[in-house]
């Protein structure tokens, strides 16, 4: 078959060349146009909904108000199922990624220290900011790992505080999981509860692998003295102390760090349950009824929790940081380690009023006691 060319000049070569030019140019013209932000957390998981869900609105919501300059936002989520040896993988991931200008993350202490020497380390360290790490060593781990949470030094004394001085309470059982948080909420409980005159009846570790908890529980029971039962540990210990302990007879009131949040959505066996938390949806405010009436709205009516608060707060601060600063990773780094309240204002989020010190931690950050109620977490009344 005889094959004849067809010429450059030939009008359906010239209409391609130009769509493929125009197609090249708008693609350019995106990738110029849009800055990325990492996210990552055990996504997979209930505990890391709300955070990407709410980091999710307040990139649309600053989309909508214009963007960075004029420049979208976009997120890029990573799981890292909460995991020290999956989270290293993907701070390698999100670091090395030359679009990622910042990091939202990691959501547990664990996860998020492992993950800090990646996101300092390297040729171009990128900022990482954590909703909800509290535990104590994350401080001071590099110049771009930041928190916007109160640290476990103010969540194991509030709660230890709020025992003694409106729960009565002058002893205390302690069930710790034994992993970063865990430890820190203990070693942070144990000191101040001791210090307001408490003593600790008993301190027992609960590996995650252990799912029945008779011996310890068993032995809460036969001793007899405690008068408040206390959980350092995840949502997933919690209930299972919780349901254990109840189906036992034990009445005892039940008290946890941050990392409970989520009981209340067992029913009615979590009512009374009391929690430190950053954040409480029933928080006075214009900008917080506002940031519930659009997660509702986004998500089918459901409340964040305050993982997710701190995410919104956190994507907010990085769009600021932006604006302030520019863009390049140096320069956003520099510009939220200016929000410190001396060189640039605090910034007032959902969760409070942020302002760095120099090691990346809110040091004013202060928690409030939070009770389930009806299926709802709801600020603890006080005496």
């Amino acid at each position: 078959m005889a094959r004849f060319p067809i010429p450059s000049q030939h009008p359906l070569i010239r209409r391609a060349l130009a769509l493929a030019a125009t197609a090249l140019a708008l693609s350019a013209c995106r990738r110029a146009d849009t800055l990325y932000i990492g996210i990552a957390g055990p996504f997979s998981e209930s505990r890391g909904s709300s955070m990407l869900a709410a980091a999710r609105l307040a990139v649309q919501e600053i989309n909508a108000a214009g963007g960075v300059d004029g420049r979208r936002l976009e997120l890029i989520d990573r799981d890292d199922s909460a995991s020290a040896a999956r989270a290293i993988a993907v701070a390698q991931e999100l670091r090395d990624d030359p679009r990622v200008v910042a990091v939202v993350g990691h959501l547990t202490s664990g996860a998020t220290i492992a993950a800090a020497d990646i996101y300092n380390g390297g040729t171009s360290p990128v900022v990482a900011i954590s909703p909800s790490a509290s535990n104590p060593d994350l401080t001071g781990m590099g110049r771009y790992t930041f928190r916007v949470c109160a640290t476990d030094l103010v969540h194991g004394a509030a709660l230890a505080r709020f025992a003694v001085q409106q729960l009565g309470a002058q002893r205390a059982a302690v069930l710790y999981q034994n992993d970063a948080y865990g430890r820190g909420i203990l070693g942070t409980f144990t000191e101040e509860y001791v210090g307001q005159g408490g003593t600790i009846t008993e301190a027992d570790p609960v590996l995650p692998s252990v799912s029945d908890l008779s011996p310890f529980l068993e032995r809460i029971q036969r001793d007899g003295r405690a008068q408040v039962l206390m959980v350092a540990g995840d949502r997933a210990t919690g209930v299972a102390v919780l349901r254990q302990a109840r189906a036992r007879g034990i009445t005892l009131p039940l008290i946890g760090g941050d990392g409970l949040s989520g009981i209340q959505s067992e029913g009615a066996i979590a009512d009374g349950v009391y929690i430190t938390t950053n954040y409480l949806p029933d928080e006075p405010g214009d900008r917080n009824a506002a940031f519930l009436r659009a997660y509702a709205a986004a998500n089918g009516g459901e409340r964040p929790d305050h993982r997710g608060a701190g995410a919104y707060d956190a994507v907010y601060l990085i769009a600021q940081a932006m604006r302030d600063g520019g863009t390049r990773r140096t320069q956003i780094r520099d510009a939220l380690a200016r929000i410190n309240g001396h060189d640039r204002p605090a910034y007032d989020g959902v969760t409070g009023r942020i302002a760095f010190d120099d090691k990346g931690d809110v040091p004013g950050k202060a928690v409030l006691i939070g009770v389930v109620r009806g299926g709802r977490l709801v600020m603890a009344e006080t005496r």
